[in-house]
């Protein structure tokens, strides 16, 4: 009984706000990962270049610079995965001093609503910071497998295992790139449900501009569109064309 007394503290709007909330979280990572065939996406296209970089370190004796873009990418993973668990500590120290968070919401809002409303409210900021860092340390690990298998390809020319390493390393390196765009996400909603301290109206709003922010980079920004160009020519034009995989990607 006491927990339905303190779910009724919420209202109906606020219901309809979370529901949008992580149905547009889940919405949006489904369609950057399954795009519809007419408008591909960012995320589809870096995939085939993943796996086209992993074939092309077959034909590579000196292998440096692939190590380099590995140890990079995982630098990247590492700095998101520390500053989320910066972020699920001062979740959890606001969690500590909710009633804190009550007095300054209530200037901003004019609201009286009890510390257990606040409390809610900054447990699913930090359910997105922990959903981040669980992402982040996932991608991290990926792209170490991927370091493994990439330094496990033969290097003699004409191998006939260095093809079948390397299209494993391709796709560890495509598992671990997914993971880390999971985990951007969980941190642009994450900053959107903040929105919901001001209130159920304030969290609609930032969450539809966070669908609109990342469906632009997907499918209408402009690296989508460098992606799209065929190969620039001497003078420095691009010629567009419709994309297509590469011919020697898995």
């Amino acid at each position: 009984m006491a927990l339905i007394e303190s779910l009724s503290l919420f209202s109906p709007v606020d219901y309809i706000a979370v529901i949008m909330l992580f149905g547009i979280w889940m919405f949006c990572s489904w369609l950057v990962e399954n795009p519809p065939k007419w408008r591909i996406s960012v995320g589809t296209m870096m995939a085939d270049y993943r796996k086209a970089w992993m074939v092309e370190l077959t034909k590579r004796q000196n292998r440096i610079f692939d190590s380099q873009i590995v140890n990079n990418l995982r630098q990247g993973t590492a700095f998101f995965a520390s500053g989320t668990m910066l972020a699920i500590g001062g979740g959890f120290a606001l969690l500590g001093n909710a009633d804190q968070i009550q007095g300054v919401a209530a200037d901003l809002t004019q609201s009286n609503a009890p510390v257990f409303v606040w409390e809610v409210k900054l447990i699913v900021m930090v359910a997105f910071a922990t959903n981040a860092f669980l992402k982040f340390v996932w991608s991290h690990r990926l792209f170490g497998y991927c370091a493994v298998l990439m330094a496990a390809v033969p290097q003699e020319p004409g191998h006939p295992k260095a093809l079948g390493i390397a299209n494993k390393a391709g796709e560890i390196n495509v598992t671990a790139a997914r993971s880390y765009n999971r985990g951007l996400r969980s941190v642009y909603f994450g900053i959107a449900s903040a929105a919901w301290l001001i209130g159920p109206y304030a969290l609609i709003a930032t969450v539809i501009f966070t669908l609109l922010v990342i469906l632009r980079r997907e499918f209408a920004s402009e690296s989508r569109k460098v992606l799209m160009m065929s190969d620039l020519t001497p003078e420095g034009m691009a010629q567009t064309t419709p994309y297509s995989a590469p011919d020697d990607a898995i």
